[in-house]
């Protein structure tokens, strides 16, 4: 007889810890109590999602807080950055296009009055920066569509300007928010609203047919430190001075890594004892991509544990199908 209800709610269980950080189950709660259709649906998605990071290893997406206006003089000047002092077109949050100097000037006076006014300096941030962005090869017009639906849900009552940036190799698009809305209430993005920012990005690109993943890295067994703008370009001017190490070495990182190989190794031993061809194969995949992360990660204890144990997934696997 199938195994699969109970496979299902270990998935639900473990598989929210991977892939639905925000909506992580504390350790030996009961498992969620869903409706049999409902509970289907939400296994299957995160099956979908465990055979997009470790057999297609589909790409990530990238949002990115790059930065922020204190003052309008700041907020110009990214303006003018972003479309190349207006070569390039602008568009606001009504979907309207522009295009000029005298087009950046007017959108300026908007941001500035437009509200709270907006001296040309001060301490208070007004604006923020994001950058939404896809791999080379990625078609940069369903890139636009993607980061403007995005818009719309993350960012909707505040204005908005983005850029298309199509000349590089890997299409983005350039959006900067004004951080007070349109009834007074300010944006403060924090760590979980990154992660559901690239959720909604992601969505909205496979909306348009495009594989699109945002999985955390230590779902993706990575720990790799991303620098922000400000160094990237002080290291390409030759001033950055102090660099940083290239791997996340701190007891948060370390402690995340821990509990992303604990749900993976819940997961592989579930799918392994399924009674689902398809959900057996699976599992092998899942301790091939275990065996990636121990090889990246052997001074990582943890990382060792979900190799060696992903061993038995292999044989007890491959005694079935033979």
């Amino acid at each position: 007889m199938s195994q699969r209800p109970d496979i299902d709610g270990i998935l639900i269980q473990w598989g929210d810890r991977l892939f639905y950080p925000g909506n992580r189950i504390v350790k030996n709660q009961p498992q969620p109590k869903l409706g049999a259709l409902a509970a289907r649906q939400r296994a299957a998605a995160i099956r979908e999602r465990i055979e997009a990071t470790v057999v297609r290893r589909v790409p990530q997406v990238m949002v990115k807080v790059t930065g922020g206006g204190r003052g309008m003089k700041a907020i110009t000047a990214h303006f003018r950055y972003i479309s190349k002092n207006g070569r390039l077109e602008i568009e606001d949050e009504r979907g309207e296009t522009t295009r000029g100097k005298e087009a950046l000037r007017e959108l300026a006076d908007d941001w500035r009055f437009g509200g709270s006014l907006i001296e040309d300096a001060g301490d208070r941030r007004e604006a923020f920066n994001i950058m939404l962005s896809m791999p080379r090869g990625t078609d940069p017009l369903t890139v636009q569509w993607a980061a403007r639906e995005f818009a719309k849900i993350e960012l909707a009552d505040h204005k908005v300007v983005m850029v298309l940036h199509d000349h590089q190799a890997n299409p983005h698009m350039h959006i900067s928010v004004r951080a007070e809305s349109k009834h007074g209430k300010r944006l403060n993005p924090r760590k979980t609203d990154l992660h559901r920012w690239r959720e909604t990005f992601a969505e909205k690109l496979r909306e348009r047919g495009v594989e699109a993943e945002a999985s955390r890295q230590a779902t993706r067994g990575s720990s790799r430190n991303y620098d922000p703008l400000w160094r990237v370009k002080a290291r390409e001017d030759g001033r950055l001075r102090v660099s940083r190490p290239e791997s996340k070495s701190g007891s948060q990182s370390r402690t995340t890594r821990a509990e992303a190989i604990e749900a993976w190794l819940q997961i592989g031993r579930a799918l392994a004892a399924s009674g689902d061809a398809a959900d057996r194969k699976l599992a092998e995949s899942i301790g091939r991509f275990a065996r990636g992360i121990s090889a990246d990660r052997q001074r990582a204890e943890p990382t060792g544990r979900m190799a060696r144990a992903s061993a038995p997934w292999m044989s007890s696997t491959a005694s079935r199908s033979r």
